[in-house]
């Protein structure tokens, strides 16, 4: 259909002037039609029927402003119209990118003060075996991370009110924890020990190598027997809130002065000090400090695992967070099969922990 001649306006008003036929039929129009030229001679009042028509905002410039004003006014207008277009654009676009990017955008909690699973190096910057996972999970799921520093008596209640999105820091599965997150497939295994200053009387305790409170058994019994007879009446150090102190708190040691501290390096420094017998920890903790120290600190007795210790390190979740869940058992599996978490696992430890 052709275009409507500049200089027609439809007018409802009007039921006395008509096109041709030709116009008619050619435009398409309903025949109460008047002039442009006759409303704007008129400043838009029809010279037929007196009826006012609404006028726009340039007319109104036109009316009172002569032409060359009036071209400058309207290029002003323009331009400043075009500056906040542009401005409300920018913003716009700004806060669609801000909002994408902390959409997309896992944020990962961790102590930042147990190592060597995660620490922080002189300049602040977190570091150790779960940040470096961490940082190859994401990628493998296809976001980005951010990893925030949480005391570990909070982690899981920071976790649960949404300060983060996930815990990577050390933490066992275990069945009294998963009543309140869920947790990811194990990644890591973390065996516990005891520890004591070299030249204590229980470094000849005679205990198996290793105890698996899962098997049970006459060997298990045994060693358990042995180590409460030896650790009876002493001062045991551990970290509050971790498998170790309800290990230590369930009774299977006997009579022991149980201490708690915030942090492991607050158990180290009493331990190295002697105002702790004895301590309790994941075992590369305390072989990473003597390491690092150069303290005649030594492990003592059996490594521990199942039970109370439950069964591997995993990444704690929301329970209601199952796709977040499912993404990370996906990138655990294809991390594990590139070899990437036993080759951080050897870096870290020194040997493979890798599940």
């Amino acid at each position: 259909m052709a275009s409507v001649p500049n200089k027609i306006l439809i007018s409802p008003q009007h039921d006395d002037v008509r096109l041709d036929n030709f116009l008619s039929k050619q435009f398409l129009l309903p025949k109460n039609l008047i002039y442009k030229e006759d409303l704007k001679s008129n400043l838009k009042c029809c010279p037929k029927c007196g009826a006012h028509h609404k006028l726009t905002c340039r007319e109104r410039f036109e009316i009172f402003f002569d032409n060359k004003n009036y071209e400058i006014i309207i290029f002003l207008m323009e331009e400043i119209m075009n500056v906040i277009k542009n401005i409300f654009l920018t913003v716009l676009l700004s806060l669609f990118l801000i909002s994408t990017s902390s959409a997309d955008k896992i944020k990962i909690g961790t102590e930042g003060a147990y190592p060597p699973w995660n620490s922080k190096d002189a300049s602040g910057k977190l570091i150790g075996f779960e940040v470096e996972l961490a940082w190859t999970l994401c990628r493998y799921i296809g976001q980005q991370c951010e990893i925030v520093e949480q005391d570990w008596d909070g982690m899981i209640p920071a976790l649960t009110s949404k300060k983060f999105d996930a815990i990577m820091a050390g933490m066992s599965i275990t069945d009294e924890r998963m009543k309140t997150i869920n947790f990811s497939q194990g990644y890591a295994d973390e065996v516990a020990s005891l520890a004591v200053m070299k030249g204590s009387d229980l470094e000849g305790m005679e205990t198996p190598e290793a105890v698996n409170l899962n098997l049970g058994g006459s060997s298990v019994n045994k060693a358990m027997k042995t180590l409460t007879s030896a650790l009876s009446g002493k001062t045991v150090c551990t970290q509050i809130g971790t498998i170790h102190q309800n290990f230590l708190e369930s009774g299977d040691v006997g009579k022991i002065n149980l201490k708690t501290y915030k942090t492991q390096d607050e158990v180290n420094l009493d331990l190295t000090n002697g105002r702790c017998d004895v301590a309790l920890a994941a075992a590369v903790a305390f072989t990473d400090y003597a390491e690092k120290s150069g303290e005649a600190v030594v492990l003592v007795g059996p490594t521990f695992s199942g039970g109370a210790f439950g069964n591997g390190v995993g990444v704690g979740i929301r329970k209601d967070d199952t796709k977040l869940l499912k993404a990370f058992n996906k990138a655990i599996d294809k991390a594990r099969k590139d070899g990437h978490i036993s080759r951080i696992a050897i870096k870290w430890f020194g040997f493979d922990a890798s599940m």
